[in-house]
């Protein structure tokens, strides 16, 4: 329960999180690094270079104490100072207490070593990086000595962070370079997959790490499998739909040299009934012109085009609003066959229908709705199966059909990567078709 809240914080990415994964680890190990071995390396450091200076102030301070009077002590003092790469001011010149830089980590060492070793220290001034300047008090009197930086701390202790950050920078530039590259077939294979979902056979060639290969190999040989079994599916329902017609037309011309009468009528009725749903079974298994190629087109102009080839017709269609602008990437045909398919189960069951049109960033909505009966929730889902026509609230003795329109339309949905749904029409009363295709 501790991480429901990180999640929405982290990277949904696979390239986001493989960075995240990449820098954690090398910002957690230069953490350890800057606190546990520069703390311990430089703060021995400090300590010994300390040690190494405390001999001289001992022997400053000693002159002074061993002088017969203050004059000639702190005259001894000072060349002895001078010797000693030391500069000695009689009197409290430094201002009492312990002055250092925030950033100045080792100045907190140096300032416990001398407080530690000098009973006489009564200030530390190490706010100038370059000069240590400390006071000091004994029976001849107070005084101020100062000397390099350089002689109590290690010369520049930032130049190791310095190398440590800029060879981690480095490192984390090389490791995202080749991260990328790894990366960069698993997109090619996911727009493959996209580009296949929505009827575009896209190039792809294997490249990549192993698993990656074993990945794309595995959706070629399913990409191609699928094509088959199109293909088979095509080829068996027209060599059907072929050879059923001959025996079709045989009775078509046999009816018609029969002579006219209700009955003969009535078989002719059949024999055309037959023919529209071997039509339809060949349109289905077509799925509307699948070979044919996508190209950009405008949605409103295809969506008006249908409606007056639909109000030629004899249907009552009409615009009802179009929202955005904008092209898309379609097959037209197939496009105008599932909106002729939605238009006419709508003036087939109802009297009037409307479409609307909405152009969205990554989607295109077509929009029919109608007055009719509509078609119960329940129901909905099963009636876009293929040869579905139990479809209670619809009256199935207005039309001839075999229950293929809606499945038709929805199979060219998918096609272009998108859905086809069924509601209830708000306006009209009846049903309401969205047909969502991707951009």
């Amino acid at each position: 329960m501790f991480f429901v809240w990180l999640k929405r914080y982290m990277p949904n990415g696979l390239y986001g999180r493989a960075a995240l994964i990449l820098l954690v680890p090398i910002v957690t190990i230069q953490l350890v690094v800057s606190i546990v071995f520069v703390q311990r390396y430089f703060t021995d450091v400090t300590i010994q270079m300390a040690d190494n200076v405390l001999p001289d102030i001992r022997l400053i301070d000693s002159t002074l104490r061993t002088a017969d009077d203050a004059d000639s002590g702190f005259s001894q003092a000072e060349t002895l100072a001078r010797k000693l790469e030391m500069t000695l001011r009689r009197g409290q010149v430094t201002e009492p207490g312990d002055f250092r830089v925030f950033y100045d980590f080792s100045g907190i060492v140096v300032v416990a070593t001398l407080h530690e070793a000098l009973p006489g220290l009564v200030a530390i001034d190490l706010r100038d990086l370059r000069n240590v300047r400390i006071g000091l008090e004994n029976p001849k009197g107070a005084y101020e000595l100062s000397f390099s930086r350089n002689r109590i701390t290690a010369r520049n202790p930032h130049q190791f962070l310095v190398y440590m950050l800029a060879t981690g920078l480095l490192m984390t530039l090389v490791a995202f370079l080749f991260l990328r590259n790894q990366l960069r077939p698993i997109r090619r294979l996911a727009q493959a997959a996209e580009a296949f979902g929505k009827g575009r056979a896209l190039p792809y060639k294997i490249s990549g790490a192993v698993e990656v290969r074993a990945a794309g190999a595995a959706f070629l040989d399913m990409r191609a499998r699928i094509e088959r079994q199109m293909e088979q599916r095509t080829q068996m329902l027209s060599g059907v739909s072929h050879d059923l017609r001959t025996p079709l037309t045989r009775l078509k011309l046999g009816l018609a040299m029969l002579g006219e009468g209700e009955e003969i009528a009535a078989l002719e009725r059949d024999v055309e009934d037959m023919r529209r749903m071997l039509d339809g079974f060949l349109a289905f298994a077509r799925s509307d012109a699948q070979d044919e190629p996508a190209e950009s087109a405008d949605p409103v102009s295809v969506l008006r085009q249908v409606v007056e080839d639909g109000r030629r017709s004899g249907a009552d269609v009409a615009i009802h609003s179009v929202e955005g602008t904008g092209r898309a990437m379609m097959r037209i045909g197939a496009v105008r066959r599932a909106l002729d398919n939605l238009i006419g189960n709508a003036v087939t069951y109802g009297k009037h229908a409307e479409v609307s049109v909405t152009i969205l960033e990554r989607s295109v909505r077509f929009t029919v709705e109608d007055d009719g009966p509509g078609i119960p929730e329940e129901s909905r889902e099963e009636a876009m199966k293929p040869f579905t026509r139990l479809v209670p609230g619809r009256n199935q003795d207005r039309s001839s059909g075999v229950g293929l329109g809606l499945a038709i339309t929805a199979d060219i949905a998918r096609s272009h990567g998108g859905s086809l749904r069924l509601g209830q029409s708000a306006r009209l009363g009846g049903l309401k078709a969205e047909l969502v295709l991707a951009r």
